[in-house]
């Protein structure tokens, strides 16, 4: 990327949740963060900037993910100082390891240069044809048996094939409960998930995968504490049909020891959590000629993460159902989503870059 200048620019943001979100890190009520924006200028007449290119990205961090919000904001302050004499690679690198900071850069580094190219961004960064859609899930909290039953009927009924249920807090006997519930309320034209966040031991993990298996399940996420590679890779080899996933345990332990143990059949890519859209999409690509199934999940980010997280899907061939409908969970955001999700799908934006143009507040 060559430029006469260079300059990036960061404003904080705080999002209101629709409503307060429990996790093992607290109560989270609102999602804070900071909406960054480089611009970038070609050479104009007698060597003048002219033509002035705009590419945003988004830091928001989140706990136990990520850095804080105050070393995110003190990260982007040195990749702001950083760009203008050393240009991009300087940028990437004064963030360090701030991986919520670097996020935002990245990904506004490539909105740039996809802008420039006049492409839309998952066509930057896979050069693979066309994609009209992207296949998303629904996300079902933790109710009781009957109301799983009826959230997942109505997820069906809006024209989801994929849901995923939160699973761990309560009894394993009631969550194997509440998925048999949801899968008589669907029938087999939904696929069902689970995710249970780290929540179980070994032994309520077996007796829930054996269930889950009776049932059919498709995909049972961290079901262990992340550093359990040896406990996920036992499951996996009692599991009749079920897949098991991690999402916490590759950040802790990285792609190559989660394969070497034999631990996953999935593996969760959340770009935030990554360092960036740019390693998340590596990573893809390296899961999948390992045999493992990418799926990419945001972390409740706002629109321009949200979107570019889209595009990252849009952009590996034959990705199943991602985490992506989650614009629901923000009460505000940081403008108008320029994703339509419909029949269980997101329609990806066809526009230069992420597609935002004209979408953010001033």
């Amino acid at each position: 990327m060559t430029d006469a200048t260079l300059a990036l620019e960061s404003r904080p943001f705080s999002l209101p949740l629709s409503s307060p979100l429990e996790t093992a890190d607290g109560r989270i009520e609102s999602r804070d963060g900071f909406l960054v924006k480089v611009v970038g200028y070609g050479n104009g007449d007698g060597g003048k900037p002219a033509d002035a290119t705009v590419g945003y990205g988004e830091a928001t961090p989140l706990a136990g993910w990520t850095e804080s919000v105050s070393d995110c904001e003190a990260a982007l302050e040195r990749a702001r100082e950083a760009i203008r004499s050393g240009g991009p690679s300087a940028a990437l690198e004064a963030v360090d390891r701030q991986v919520a900071a670097r996020h935002a850069v990245s990904l506004a580094l490539a909105d740039l240069q996809a802008r420039r190219e006049a492409t839309p961004l998952y066509q930057y960064l896979g050069r693979g044809p066309m994609v009209g859609r992207v296949p998303v899930n629904a996300t079902v909290g933790d109710g009781s048996p009957s109301e799983t039953a009826a959230d997942t009927r109505e997820a069906a009924d809006r024209g989801f094939g994929t849901c995923k249920l939160k699973v761990g807090i309560r009894s394993v006997e009631e969550d194997v409960e509440r998925v048999r519930r949801a899968d008589e309320a669907t029938g087999s034209g939904v696929t069902l998930r689970a995710d249970a966040n780290e929540a179980w031991t070994f032994e309520e993990a077996e007796t829930a995968l054996e269930a889950f298996d009776e049932i059919g399940l498709s995909v049972l996420e961290q079901p262990l504490p992340a550093g359990a590679l040896e406990g996920h890779a036992a499951l996996r080899a009692r599991s009749d049909g079920v897949m098991i996933a991690v999402d916490e345990g590759v950040l802790e332990h990285g792609v190559d020891a989660i394969c070497e143990a034999g631990a996953a059949d999935a593996v969760v890519l959340k770009p935030m959590a990554l360092g960036g859209i740019d390693v998340a999409r590596k990573m893809a690509v390296w899961v999948t000629e390992l045999g493992l199934t990418p799926i990419v999940t945001t972390t409740i980010d706002g629109v321009v993460a949200r979107t570019g997280a889209i595009h990252l899907a849009a952009s590996i061939p034959g990705i199943p159902a991602c985490g992506l409908a989650t614009a629901e969970l923000l009460a505000e955001d940081l403008g108008r989503d320029p994703v339509l999700i419909e029949n269980g799908a997101a329609v990806v934006p066809q526009a230069k870059g992420l597609g935002i143009d004209g979408v953010l507040e001033t």
